[in-house]
């Protein structure tokens, strides 16, 4: 089997799919790489670093996509490197069908067997392959960065000779990888936490950090069958929102994290309650790429709205491109890798990870919620 790993091209996306290591290991295993020269230059590995492991350069994309059997990428391909792939090879990638419909589309006239990592299920045999969770452990870690140097005041306490500096307020909405990615670092820089989320379950985990726990009393069952939360009544997102409302009235900085089914952002803080918050505030809005927690979020843009600064950044991960594509590669060697058997991939669908990840397959739709979207026009 040839894997081909071609250059990024959205806009500020510096990961590279495979960094060296793991073409080092896949081709150990009997597996060629190829790549297209550059591809991993902007984040930190040099052509030469491949070529050193083993791995074939190509000039350009089409090059490297001519016998290609796998695309491995970060970002879902273009409608040209869609065009590009071999009829019937495969592709694995993030596709969030739910916004990439057209690129379904494409795949399905091209026949592709594709991957789309964020729908791989959360059970055990494949925490290893969880590109959602690498991912937002580096946007938890980055928004707290942005927002210690976006706010006008110290995160830590300090006594000095002119006095005593009190901790920055830190609100969390959302406690998962990405918010307590966020609370560990937050505590890290010395901040005061309180933390929120619509499963009382992750308390306990939010207290080992160092953060208090926040929440609305339910007996709704806050999470889906797949480990992500989901939509709960209009009682419980009322109450949810008077305690959010009041907790971000006294934050120093708020930074959200929620999102339903891993790709839909609630709308959880109103332009009133900005309105509320203390002049000089910082909201960081990680669910900026499904719209934004924040009614007055501009998704990929920093505004400043009743003296709150609100980040709506769209890439963090992009932003520590060494880590950020070590981790990817990682978790995508992995999936190849468990299905890698007698010198070739098992398209098993019948498997629970691969029946979950599959997008597209022989000209049809697997997964369900794509495909009912398409019939119902989408």
């Amino acid at each position: 089997m040839k894997i081909a790993v071609i250059k990024e091209t959205m806009p500020d996306e510096r990961r590279v799919a495979l960094v060296p290591e793991s073409c080092k290991k896949l081709i150990a295993a009997g597996i060629s790489v190829t790549l297209q020269r550059g591809a991993g230059a902007d984040a930190g590995f040099p052509d030469q670093q491949y070529v050193d492991v083993g791995v074939t350069l190509a000039d350009d994309a089409a090059a490297a996509l001519r016998d290609a059997d796998l695309l491995a990428k970060v970002q879902p391909p273009t409608p040209a490197e869609a065009e590009m792939l071999r009829e019937g090879s495969l592709l694995l990638t993030s596709l969030i069908p739910s916004r990439n419909m057209e690129l379904v589309k494409k795949l399905v006239q091209r026949r592709a067997t594709s991957f789309s990592t964020e729908l791989i299920p959360r059970i055990t045999r494949a925490q290893a392959m969880d590109t959602l969770s690498s991912m937002s452990n580096i946007a938890g870690y980055k928004a707290v960065l942005i927002a210690a140097n976006e706010l006008p005041r110290y995160f830590p306490m300090l006594m000095t000779a002119a006095g005593t500096v009190l901790p920055a307020k830190v609100f969390v909405i959302g406690a998962g990888v990405a918010g307590l990615q966020a609370i560990a670092t937050a505590k890290r820089l010395g901040a005061q936490i309180e933390a929120t989320d619509t499963r009382p379950a992750v308390k306990t985990e939010i207290e080992s950090l160092g953060a208090k726990f926040v929440g609305v009393d339910t007996t709704e069952s806050a999470q889906d069958a797949g480990g992500y939360a989901k939509e709960l009544s209009a009682d419980f997102y009322k109450k949810q929102a008077e305690l959010i409302g009041e907790r971000c009235a006294v934050a120093d900085v708020v930074i959200t994290t929620a999102l339903i089914g891993g790709v839909k952002a609630p709308r959880l803080i109103t332009g009133d309650m900005v309105q509320r918050m203390k002049p000089g505030s910082v909201i960081v809005d990680l669910a900026a790429p499904g719209g934004g927690n924040c009614e007055l979020t501009e998704p990929g843009k920093t505004v400043v709205k009743h003296g709150v600064t609100i980040c709506a950044p769209l890439n963090l991960p992009s932003e520590v491109p060494y880590h950020g594509s070590t981790l990817w590669s990682r978790n995508l060697t992995t999936f190849v890798m468990t299905f890698w058997k007698d010198k070739q991939f098992q398209l098993d669908l019948n498997d629970d990870i691969l029946k979950g990840a599959t997008l597209t397959h022989d000209g049809k739709v697997l997964h369900a919620q794509t495909r009912d979207a398409l019939a119902a026009g989408g």
